[in-house]
């Protein structure tokens, strides 16, 4: 199934805030972007505590750029968030990860803009969903890397060659546009992390358009 799932990445609650409250009703998922300002220089808010009372809102998905995210499962968890991804750059045992954040709701790891496939360490079938950046991870509005596609079409066939025919969700998080969502379709992507594009005008008009694209 085809999902635009909106990214917040703020460093102030009230802003954070005033987008889940102009996207209740119109999506089912929304990620939030947690950065601790050492995995890149910026930095996000990152109470985990005021996204309670959307808990029941939307499903409510963590991207972990922060240095060892599994340290950030636990309270994430307990506020309602029910899926959990995490950069590997600076994550130590992916398998760690992986293995605990399946016991708190769905898991997976992600990817930034200069890392292979192959420094996935885990098995395919453990994961929910893999994220393939088309942009550095951590700064809001830059320009999609469309050579980075090509890591979806390489994750297709290994999924295809996987002994236990796994079905895994792909994410493209960074650089959506008109042209860069059909670009992400066509490679095979079923969710897409919106920011710009979509929060930029009206979200609901822009949310529309989105899906008119994708053929949704």
């Amino acid at each position: 199934m085809l999902e635009v799932i909106p990214g917040i990445l703020e460093k102030d609650w009230d802003k954070i805030e005033t987008k889940l409250e102009a996207l209740k009703g119109l999506v089912r998922t929304v990620q939030i972007d947690v950065i601790d300002g050492k995995f890149t220089d910026a930095k996000t808010f990152l109470d985990p505590k005021p996204f309670s009372k959307y808990k029941d809102d939307f499903i409510l998905e963590a991207h972990f750029m922060v240095n060892e995210p599994i340290n950030y499962l636990d309270s994430f968890a307990t506020a309602g968030f029910k899926r959990f991804i995490g950069q590997i750059e600076k994550m130590s045992d992916q398998t760690e990860f992986v293995a605990k954040g399946e016991l708190l709701g769905e898991v997976g790891l992600s990817i930034d803009l200069d890392t292979g496939l192959e420094k996935i360490k885990v098995d395919l079938f453990d994961l929910d969903c893999i994220t393939i950046m088309t942009v550095k991870a951590g700064v809001s509005g830059q320009a999609f890397n469309s050579e980075n596609l090509g890591k979806v079409k390489d994750l297709l066939k290994k999924l295809q060659e996987h002994p236990l025919e796994k079905k895994l969700d792909i994410e493209t998080d960074g650089g959506m546009n008109e042209k860069t969502l059909l670009l992400a379709k066509e490679a095979g992507v079923n969710r897409f992390i919106v920011n710009s594009f979509l929060f930029n005008g009206d979200i609901s008009e822009n949310l529309k358009k989105i899906r008119l694209l994708l053929g949704r």
